[in-house]
């Protein structure tokens, strides 16, 4: 198989509220997503060849879960000339949303 860039799609507010509300409920302290800025995905996405970005996840040094991202080729080989990292977390860095807390 191959990546072709058009991976993914869209979902609806409730069913995106759903799948948010069952983790958070599973896990009460923990991270609940990330931002990573426009810029460094826009670099991740215009290296020559990038279908779209992988996503891993990673502990830092204060035990809190990250996220590390890469493009991913049509081959679907991560690409290691780019690595981004720094994401801001929520909690603390987000304004409540139903994807965030609890109706």
């Amino acid at each position: 198989m191959s990546f072709n860039g058009s991976e993914g799609g869209p979902i609806c507010l409730d069913d995106a509220a759903a799948l948010t509300d069952k983790y958070r409920s599973l896990n009460p302290n923990s991270t609940n997503g990330h931002f990573m800025g426009r810029d460094i995905l826009l670099r991740l996405l215009d290296q020559p060849g990038c279908m779209g970005i992988r996503t891993y996840y990673g502990i830092d040094a204060d035990g809190k879960k990250q996220i590390v991202m890469v493009g991913a080729d049509e081959n679907e080989a991560d690409m290691l000339d780019l690595i981004a990292d720094m994401s801001q977390p929520c909690p603390h860095r987000c304004r409540d949303s139903r994807l965030n807390t609890s109706a």
